[in-house]
């Protein structure tokens, strides 16, 4: 069939309705297959085919379909707007994108939760580009009229930005090769700035550009490189997009489990024996906090989202409780031989320290109340345990160095600064800085991944702990300048000394205080 670009006159030729029988002999899951479904399964309140694409998505993963794409469904299901269709686009492989052309960009979300799931068939994607091949581009979708919105999860990688500056990495050969090729851009960097470009040639509104990446100030972040990027390119382009484009900041929360060979089959038999090639995982729990913009957008907030002028304490907590408490689970647990967070969170030991990492040590740096601190902890808890989700040791320990700062470093200087005691931060970077000398054993559970390990393995073939710490908190690239250097330095390589003796166990109980030493957390 051919479909028209929303209001444009570039057309494409899209993948005919799913075929309803999969190779395997099973019925496929497709537009024409969903009355079928069991009825507990739920399913959009509208027919799918009927939206348009008022959302270009880059980065069409796990966490987009499992948080923006639902959100949008429910949004639409609450107001009948059909202009907030997605089209969703894949940066590199185009594995889910062919799955979801095959079966009419559906796909299922299940939402596990101690040993039950919330099914439900999501149908907000109305097209699944593969950027590589592309016949359109993706320069001129962002330039296309219909597109409000453009949504972003492409990691702190895809923003090509220099951890030194704080700007676009102008020596990424990435970003040089936008540069030099406008029409085919592969960074994000480039495909924005070069169809902001086209918005500015034909005198159109600029859509609203609005990050969905866990990056403290993802929104800021973004605008400062694709305003960096564009000045490369013309210095009134980059004004104009200064002056024009909104890059309102957001913060997401929703633990997505990785897509493993068994989902389609557990998403079969929920599915009544439907095929799905390429089912989601996660937790019910979702929020998203977005910085207030103007102009059209889906009414999010009926959807469970909120509006702010401001998302930084919402950004802060987030990644203060929630992120660095997970850091401290995966190493710690990793050590001791744990494989996901729901299995070191279960440790009475290591359960019993994170509640005291973010009751005693985080949460006095956030602008949380007293009583709202421990209903998040007591949340938080809650879903670090689900077993139902395997949040692997790997995924959540890897890039150590890109987020010491942002969810534990900046939290350790205030405490430091206000005269509280460490413990949990001072163990956590101490079993960071312990698996640059494992991470690659051959019984390691959590594989050592880092940007910056190669400079960094170094330091760990220093005998003496304390010396081997001074070489990790003199990184002012990833601590930066540290208040009483000296005490953290005795401080973390004790624990790092206690942790190559006595073992994770013995050393996590000699930091719990009396409150917490002994419970259940």
């Amino acid at each position: 069939m051919r479909v028209l670009l929303n209001d444009s006159l570039v057309q494409q030729t899209r993948f005919d309705a799913a075929q309803e029988i999969s190779p395997a002999g099973i019925p496929r899951l497709s537009a024409a297959m969903l009355g079928r479904l069991p009825a507990a399964v739920a399913r959009p309140g509208f027919a799918p085919r009927s939206l348009t694409a008022g959302i270009l998505h880059l980065g069409c993963g796990s966490f987009h379909r499992a948080h923006q794409a639902l959100a949008t469904q429910h949004a639409i299901d609450a107001t009948s707007d059909r202009r907030w269709g997605i089209a969703s686009v894949a940066m590199a492989r185009p594995t889910v994108v062919e799955a979801l052309r095959a079966q009419d960009n559906l796909y299922a979300t299940l939402l596990h939760d101690d040993g039950h799931a919330r099914v439900e068939v999501v149908g907000t994607i109305v097209e699944a580009v593969h950027a590589p091949s592309d016949r359109i581009g993706v320069p001129q979708r962002i330039a296309d009229p219909g597109i409000k919105i453009i949504t972003l999860t492409v990691t702190a990688s895809g923003y090509c930005i220099s951890p030194v500056t704080g700007r676009l990495d102008t020596d990424c050969e990435r970003v040089r090769h936008d540069l030099r090729h406008p029409q085919r851009p592969i960074t994000p960097i480039g495909m924005l700035a070069h169809g902001l470009a086209a918005v500015r040639r034909r005198g159109g509104t600029p859509p609203v550009v609005l990050s969905c990446d866990n990056l403290c100030g993802n929104g800021s972040k973004l605008r400062t490189a694709v305003i960096d990027f564009a000045a490369l390119r013309d210095a009134g382009l980059a004004d104009w997009i200064a002056r024009n484009v909104q890059f309102p900041n957001s913060v997401v929360d929703r633990i997505v489990q990785p897509t493993t060979p068994a989902d389609p089959a557990v998403a079969r038999n929920w599915l009544g024996g439907f095929e799905d090639r390429v089912p989601v995982s996660a937790e019910p729990f979702m929020t998203w906090t977005i910085e207030d913009f103007d102009g059209e957008r889906p009414r999010w907030e009926l959807a469970g989202a909120r509006f702010v002028a401001d998302v930084t304490d919402y950004e802060r907590a987030k990644l203060r409780l929630l992120n660095g408490t997970h850091m401290l689970l995966a190493y710690l647990g990793a050590l001791a031989g744990y494989r996901t967070v729901a299995e070191a969170a279960a440790d009475p030991a290591l359960g019993a320290l994170a509640r005291q990492f973010m009751l005693r040590e985080q949460g006095p740096t956030l602008a949380l109340p007293p009583a709202e601190l421990r209903r998040t902890v007591d949340e938080l808890m809650v879903r670090f345990r689900n077993p139902a989700i395997c949040h692997d040791m790997t995924r959540v320990g890897r890039n150590g160095s890109d987020k010491m700062m942002p969810r534990v470093v900046a939290a350790l200087c205030d405490n430091v600064d206000a005269g509280r005691p460490t413990p949990g931060a001072a163990l956590l970077i101490a079993a960071w800085i312990r698996w640059f000398a494992v991470g690659h054993s051959a019984d390691a559970v959590m594989e050592l991944i880092d940007p910056r390990e190669n400079s960094l393995t170094a330091l760990v073939d220093i005998a003496d702990p304390h010396r081997s710490t001074r070489g990790f908190l003199q990184r002012t690239d990833i601590f930066g300048t540290l208040p009483e250097l000296d005490r953290l330095q005795q401080q973390i390589g004790d624990a790092l000394a206690e942790l190559t003796r006595d073992g994770v166990d013995v050393v996590v109980r000699r930091r719990l205080t009396p409150e917490f030493e002994g419970s259940k957390a």
